[in-house]
């Protein structure tokens, strides 16, 4: 027999014998090629695709890192895998490592930034924010350089270097949905000023602590009593202070309960424990008798400082109505432990009491003492109730809108959210991102 018994290298030979040792190398050769995959496979590139931006919206000295997740199936015990991030003021300069991470968190999914801004944000991406902090300082409008590396401490593979330049941004666009509310209801607003001035009107729903207001002012004129008037606890001063709003509107329903004991020839008692607020109250009393086409019963007394002490303040007012014997107390604006103590004294005398707060820790004594309680933003509404300006039905009107608007919203939402999770779609869940608000 001619040539190889392999029968490689020549043409001669029985055809059995080159089928034989083909056969015989396909099977030597077949295990080899299985042990030679991984090598391969370590061997082909991982490609990363980073990308590197400034961050849309923020004040600046923050940058975006997104790369494509690679198939870490081709890698020997991918779990063992982890990220490191490092970042370089220089192309080919010294590279600081900023964090480490395991491959399976930092997924662009989870970014919190709306669709109009972010776009279609991939579950097979990562995505890593870079932003100023006491040990890392980015600086606006400098170029600064990114790479992703890939380790589990014995295998290494990096990505390309990406750069990017940290600007701040003149609009954060993550709040426009913001805007566009904030927009909608101002022209709500501005329509519903229109309307009530055109039709003086407009309904407004019954609060029957504001229709007794009447009543107890015609009472104390019947009985020649005095109507004590209270304007809480609260100071106008401090912007946290959250005794403020309800302060301020405790002042304006007395211009209009004055406005009506001008007209009754009623007498009015209005004892402060803040100064600055008896200041406001003198000015608007006044204007309201001068309103009222009575200003020669305007009495200065009728707004007396006692004290700024909380419970020497209540001992006073107490003994006023022990004294005296109002026929009528009113009790609005912010409270605190006093609410009790003069309700309970008030109930005592005989008063037609009619109390006002949005200190909701205060509220049962007032609702268990008192006649008629205006509970929470009924205090707010109770100017616009008694007075029927347009400039305060207006915004009234509005707020009832837009209420009825976000419990609508918060239905939808509801329903969007729940359908979304029960088909798996983010279809519905994006919907939601117009109703969100972000950071």
């Amino acid at each position: 027999m001619h040539g190889s018994s392999w029968g490689l290298g020549t043409s001669e030979g029985h055809p059995e014998e080159r089928g034989s040792s083909f056969i015989i190398f396909f099977l030597l050769f077949l295990p080899l090629c299985f042990l030679c995959l991984p090598v391969v496979a370590r061997e082909a590139p991982l490609e990363f695709n980073l990308e590197a931006f400034d961050m849309p919206g923020d004040g600046g000295g923050s940058i975006g890192l997104r790369w494509q997740f690679p198939p870490l199936a081709q890698l020997d015990h991918p779990s063992s895998y982890v990220y490191r991030i490092f970042m370089s003021a220089q192309q080919d300069g010294e590279w600081r490592q900023l964090a480490e991470f395991p491959t399976n968190t930092y997924y662009e999914s989870e970014v919190s930034s709306p669709w109009w801004v972010w776009g279609a944000k991939s579950p097979a991406r990562h995505f890593f924010q870079i932003k100023s902090n006491s040990d890392l300082q980015l600086a606006n409008g400098k170029l600064y350089f990114f790479k992703v590396v890939l380790t589990d401490g014995q295998h290494t593979v990096a990505s390309v270097v990406a750069s990017a330049v940290p600007q701040a941004n003149l609009f954060n666009w993550a709040k426009l949905n913001n805007l566009v509310f904030m927009l909608a209801f101002s022209a709500t607003v501005l329509l519903w000023i229109r309307r009530a001035r055109r039709n003086p009107h407009i309904f407004l729903r019954r609060i029957p602590g504001l229709d007794a207001v009447e009543e107890a002012v015609g009472r104390a004129t019947e009985m020649g009593r005095p109507i004590l008037y209270l304007t809480g606890s609260g100071e106008l001063g401090g912007s946290g202070d959250p005794s403020n709003l309800s302060t301020i509107a405790a002042t304006i329903i007395l211009g209009e309960v004055a406005k009506r004991t001008a007209s009754y020839g009623a007498a009015l008692q209005i004892p402060h424990r803040a100064a600055i607020v008896m200041a406001i109250c003198q000015e608007i009393v006044k204007e309201a008798y001068l309103a009222a086409g009575r200003p020669d019963t305007y009495k200065e007394d009728m707004n007396f400082f006692i004290t700024a002490d909380q419970f020497a303040y209540t001992a006073a007012v107490d003994g006023i109505m022990l004294r005296e014997r109002p026929a009528a107390n009113f009790f609005m604006g912010y409270y605190y432990a006093e609410s009790l103590l003069l309700a309970e004294t008030g109930a005592t005398t005989g008063a037609i009491q009619i109390a006002g707060t949005d200190a909701e820790h205060q509220l049962p004594f007032f609702i268990a003492a008192c006649d008629y309680t205006l509970i929470g933003e009924e205090l707010y509404a109770a100017s616009a109730y008694l007075s029927r300006e347009p400039t305060l039905v207006g915004p009234l009107r509005s707020q009832d809108i837009g209420k009825g608007f976000l419990l609508v919203a918060m239905v939808l939402g509801s329903l969007l959210m729940t359908i979304g999770e029960l088909l798996g779609t983010p279809v519905l869940r994006t919907a939601l991102e117009i109703f969100s608000d972000f950071k």
